[in-house]
């Protein structure tokens, strides 16, 4: 027990991670709030702005698995104390995914209109959709270049740095939307829908600019990617394949859920995007102490130190489960008045306040999903949580939305699903984690 991790050392990981989590979602929050609340056509409004945010957190869940290999590699090395070894990688792993950013401005961007068809969308929720995703796509390579230099400051036990960056992000964008979105009589005009997505696109710009400061300053990685191919680039390709995947196959539970939420009418898409942004603003909170996880396992996987892990594993689970329960039980506190912060048509309400209880009661199972992702994440199992995405899934997820669809739940029917969906994300890792810690202690 005396190399037992403290409470204080997985907080000085956690707490930034948390924070910079909380202004990342405030980012979308804001845009979802302050559009919902135009005085013109607010619901088809806040229905593109939800589905484009949909699209949008689905392709930069994928990407962000880059962010993910790059922390786990650079965790690994930093355990094992052979840092100068992947200093070419980094430059390397930051060339290639701006070039994939610069490839998903141009291909989405050109068929934003059939992608957003796809959801159901039409008239003007999808005219919205398309003058919003127009302008935020633009953000793509800036969001590469941001998770590239992110994860490397995870790897190497540093989540100061991209919460820094992130709250200057999400304090920028909240201004910027007040004045772009409603305009300033006599100065600037209100841009409406449009005002959200450039006052997003600034407030990327300001935060790569930071993250690049830090990078530059602070680590000792540069931009000269060498002359050869560094040999660690095909296992981060690999590991960003597999985690992409997996990521996808959690795209294909949204984009499900996303479709049928709009079949069902604009009320409940608009309800559905409530949810569901409110769902990951839990997410992105409790997501610190998955990356401090994250970071902690590669680097004991690095030091071989698989008994100090599982401690880890078992604090960590322990302080985040009881985050959850503090968060369930204030949302039930405040429960009508969360929803009137992003709309207050009466017809949303309604259906938010019917199927809110089920997201909450979700959140301390999706807390143990998280955190054991965060693990295997560090490291490096990515083969093992695309196969139980891909389970969840096809096996559960899709199955119980049909069914109950059939039965015409509606948008009950479909939280009832992503509840099926975490418990089955979450208890098998759980177990294999255990399992795997126990026997790698046994051997030593």
């Amino acid at each position: 027990m005396k190399n037992r991790i403290t409470f204080k050392q997985i907080n000085q990981l956690a707490i930034p991670a948390i924070l910079s989590g909380i202004a990342e979602s405030i980012i979308t929050l804001t845009d979802i709030a302050m559009v919902g609340n135009l005085k013109d056509n607010s619901v088809e409004a806040l229905a593109a702005v939800g589905l484009v945010g949909s699209f949008l957190s689905g392709l930069l869940w994928i990407l962000g698995q880059t962010k993910t290999s790059i922390s786990s590699i650079v965790s690994q090395q930093y355990g094992a104390n052979n840092l100068n070894s992947i200093k070419t990688l980094v430059p390397q792993a930051l060339y290639l995914n701006i070039a994939i950013g610069l490839f998903l401005l141009g291909t989405t961007v050109l068929f934003a209109e059939n992608i957003f068809n796809l959801y159901n969308a039409s008239n003007l929720v999808l005219q919205n959709c398309i003058d919003y995703y127009s302008i935020r796509a633009f953000g793509f390579p800036l969001t590469l270049i941001s998770l590239t230099l992110f994860g490397t400051f995870r790897g190497l036990q540093n989540t100061v740095w991209a919460m820094r960056c992130g709250i200057a992000a999400a304090v920028i964008h909240v201004g910027l939307n007040f004045i772009l979105i409603y305009g300033v009589e006599g100065f600037i005009p209100a841009f409406g829908i449009k005002g959200a997505a450039y006052s997003s696109l600034i407030a990327q710009c300001i935060m790569v600019a930071m993250a690049f400061y830090y990078y530059i300053n602070r680590t000792n990685f540069r931009f000269n990617p060498g002359k050869e191919i560094h040999p660690l680039i095909k296992p981060y390709i690999s590991l960003s394949f597999n985690f992409i995947l997996r990521t996808a196959t959690l795209n294909v539970a949204f984009f499900v859920a996303n479709a049928y939420a709009t079949g069902y009418g604009a009320n409940y898409i608009a309800a559905q995007s409530i949810l569901m942004n409110i769902w990951l603003f839990f997410s992105f909170f409790i997501d610190g102490y998955s990356g401090a996880g994250n970071a902690m396992a590669g680097r004991l996987i690095g030091e071989k130190n698989y008994q100090q892990l599982l401690y880890l594993s078992k604090d960590i689970a322990k302080y985040s489960v009881i985050i959850a329960l503090i968060l369930v039980v204030i949302s039930f506190v405040f429960y009508r008045p969360i929803g009137e912060i992003f709309n207050k048509d009466e017809e949303v309400l309604h259906v938010f306040t019917s199927v809110f209880w089920i997201v909450l009661l979700m959140q301390p199972i999706n807390t143990l999903a998280y955190i054991f992702d965060g693990f295997f994440k560090g490291m490096g199992d990515a083969k093992l949580l695309r196969n139980n995405l891909i389970i969840s899934t096809f096996l559960g997820f899709i199955p119980t939305l049909l069914i109950t669809d059939y039965f015409g739940m509606k948008i009950h029917g479909i939280w009832l699903a992503f509840g099926i969906w975490m418990i089955m994300r979450s208890f098998p890792l759980m177990y294999i984690f255990n399992q795997r810690m126990k026997s790698k202690i046994s051997i030593q």
